[in-house]
């Protein structure tokens, strides 16, 4: 009974221990390219940035259909002051306070109170456009504002897609180192016990010990290499570095089947075109509003007031508090037409100013379609070449697999022969380098065709797309 008490508790143990690392291993994340990319879209602060602009943008629309709502203004005045008046009229001075009757052969310096309350109503009725055009105008801003987020998340966009195949091509030469440190590994152990046996000289193994270390030194940069793409991603992302992994089954390279993607060209969605062509709509939404602001208004005013004082009609001059109460009250109603006569001449310089601009954007967006034309230009050759030479190496990467095994049957087999001292060490080390550069020159040929993809895929504008094929 005590034998099985024990055993009970020693699986217990056991299991205890176990699920701590099992649940590890099942946390674990595989992030996806999209999901790396996604990550960065709510995390990098310059992408906040051009976020929180568009979302002012879209504020500002608000704010300018609002702008439409009549005015509709309160006030109450309570004053004490003087009554001493003259006949005639003036222009506005600004801060002239208003005299009401108190026109006498002398000044009375005796205070009297007054109160006054109005109500007042406007509303612009007919603006002949003026307002349709300054909504345009700010929903242009709101284009603006997403084609500049949308342009900055596509050079992010493109940068953690560079990271994450440089990441890829890191791990499946960390793989590779890994495979050609084992084999110095045992190379070096061979021949380690064949020189203790006196089978074969020390020197040997001293060169096999160095070529080992050579390995060594060889994945510890890799694995270098592989931290600071990692640091890179993170920085971008805000995933920490640990926690970055991708897909990458060990020794599994060989088996990756590409697909050529479609060299079509979107100019009409393209995030680096589409910005400077929103930036063009926004000098042509103000060119609009220009032409509508200099135009006539008519406006519609209504008002109504109250109003007392402490001095009667017949200027008597009653207690201070007489002129606390309303005793006449008014309202007034009104359609206004309105136009500055010079208004003509301002439009004309407004225009002048704002058309320049145009023309400058127009000229901005065109070098921009030169550009992506003649990027697009010079990467069809060589893309082409690219695609003919990538066409032969997928036909031949079902010979590839073929290919390692035959190299890996000469290194076993050079490695019999060298235990057997038929061939030297040199002859063993050229095997296994042969091996370990099929492996890297895969390797690179499949990270050049990835790299080639995307920025073809850049030009053409359709990374989006091509994010999402890479699974």
């Amino acid at each position: 009974m005590g034998t099985f008490c024990k055993w009970k508790f020693s699986l217990g143990l056991s299991i205890s221990l176990l699920l701590p690392a099992l649940s590890v291993i099942a946390q674990e994340k595989i992030y996806t390219l999209s999901e790396l990319t996604d990550a960065a879209k709510i995390y990098l602060p310059s992408l906040m940035q051009k976020r929180a602009l568009v979302n002012s943008a879209k504020a500002f629309v608000t704010d300018t259909r609002h702008s439409f709502l009549p005015q509709l203004k309160v006030s109450d005045q309570l004053s004490i002051a003087t009554d001493n008046s003259l006949a005639g009229s003036y222009l506005p001075m600004g801060i002239t306070p208003s005299t009401s009757a108190g026109v006498r052969a002398d000044n009375n310096g005796q205070a009297a109170s007054g109160n006054l309350a109005v109500l007042y109503s406007e509303y612009e009725l007919v603006n002949f456009g003026l307002n349709k055009a300054k909504m345009d105008n700010a929903k242009s801003y709101v284009d603006l504002s997403e084609a500049d987020f949308n342009k900055e998340a596509y050079y992010i966009e493109l940068e953690i897609a560079r990271l994450y195949f440089n990441l890829l091509k890191t791990q499946y030469r960390l793989d590779a180192d890994q495979q050609n440190v084992n084999r110095y590994d045992s190379i070096f152990t061979v021949i380690q016990a064949l020189t203790l046996s006196g089978l074969k000289a020390g020197s040997d193994s001293s060169l096999a010990k160095a070529e080992l270390s050579k390995t060594r030194i060889t994945y510890n940069q890799t694995l270098g290499n592989l931290r600071q793409v990692k640091e890179q991603l993170s920085f971008l992302t805000g995933i920490p570095a640990v926690n970055i992994n991708i897909n990458n089954p060990a020794n599994k390279f060989v088996s990756i089947r590409p697909q050529l993607s479609n060299l079509s060209v979107d100019s009409v969605n393209n995030p680096l075109l589409n910005y400077y062509a929103r930036k063009k709509d926004v000098y042509l939404s103000i060119d609009k509003l220009i032409s509508k602001t200099y135009s006539p208004k008519i406006m519609l005013a209504g008002s109504g007031w109250a109003r007392g004082s402490s001095i009667q009609y017949n200027d008597n001059y009653e207690s201070l508090s007489t002129g606390l109460s309303y005793q006449r009250f008014n309202y007034a109603a009104g359609v206004a037409f309105t136009y500055n006569l010079f208004n003509g001449l301002y439009k004309k310089d407004k225009l002048a100013i704002n058309r320049f601009q145009l023309q400058a954007s127009d000229f901005e967006l065109q070098q921009q379609k030169d550009a992506l034309v003649r990027s697009m230009s010079e990467m069809i050759p060589a893309l082409l070449q690219a695609d003919n030479s990538l066409r032969v190496t997928e036909a031949n990467l079902s010979e590839l697999p073929i290919q390692l095994r035959s190299a890996e049957d000469t290194y076993q087999q050079k490695l019999a022969q060298y235990k057997a001292g038929i061939i030297s060490l040199i002859d063993l080390t050229n095997a296994s380098f042969v091996l370990y550069r099929s492996q890297t020159d895969f390797i690179e040929t499949m990270a050049d065709w990835y790299l080639a993809q995307l920025d073809r895929s850049v030009a053409a504008g359709n990374l989006d797309q091509f994010i999402q094929t890479i699974k």
